[in-house]
């Protein structure tokens, strides 16, 4: 059982406390917005709690559920209480107004971005921004369960991302070091790009990335 912190409230924030909360590991939601905290607690239940930004910081694993737009300015709201801790960066830097770029820079990826904003006082892995809300919410597709893929430059960090992700009947696939979350994140901008598309009416962000066997 590993204590888990999720920062944001929004429906990725729900379905990762959903996925924790399968794997039986108690959750804390902090957000910015109260009331809408408060709602998503008591709406997961026995093992769920909460509070607003800023809050002191519980988990041993934190998710930065916030468009990448938002992470710098949380970590600088958080300050040093994600020290010491593993912090799992599940953005995608995808312009949402066209769906046809990626917002970082090249040579570089959002995962990378929130390493060097820690500046090494957390390990940082990339994880779970292959997941849609609402897939990692019911844990499989059509019957299948979901990958998920996880980058990091900490071998120990990425062995208890794995062990949360696994403990959620998900299954966990290292890809490699952090530098991998380049691939992770370019690879959604096709994905997502799908998902909006009038060619593809079918996918409703409702599709998911597996590899088989």
């Amino acid at each position: 059982m590993t204590n888990i912190s999720i920062l944001g409230s929004g429906h990725m924030a729900r379905a990762l406390a959903k996925a924790m909360l399968r794997g039986n590991h108690p959750v804390q939601i902090l957000g910015r917005d109260g009331a809408k905290t408060r709602d998503l607690v008591e709406s997961l239940g026995p093992g769920a709690t909460g509070g607003v930004t800023g809050a002191a910081i519980t988990g041993a694993i934190v998710f930065l559920a916030v468009p990448h737009k938002d992470v710098h300015n949380a970590i600088l709201e958080i300050g040093d209480s994600l020290d010491g801790k593993v912090v799992v960066d599940i953005s995608n830097p995808v312009d949402v107004s066209t769906f046809d770029r990626l917002t970082t820079e090249p040579g570089t990826s959002a995962g990378e971005e929130t390493a060097r904003l820690l500046e090494g006082r957390a390990d940082v892995v990339k994880a779970f921004n292959t997941t849609f809300a609402s897939t990692l919410e019911n844990g499989q597709v059509d019957g299948q369960h979901l990958d998920v893929f996880i980058a990091g430059d900490s071998e120990q960090a990425k062995e208890k991302v794995s062990a949360v992700a696994a403990s959620a009947g998900l299954r966990p696939i290292d890809v490699g070091p952090l530098r991998r979350s380049r691939e992770l994140e370019a690879i959604m901008l096709v994905v997502m790009g799908l998902q909006v598309s009038p060619e593809h009416q079918h996918f409703n962000w409702d599709t998911a990335l597996r590899i088989f066997p």
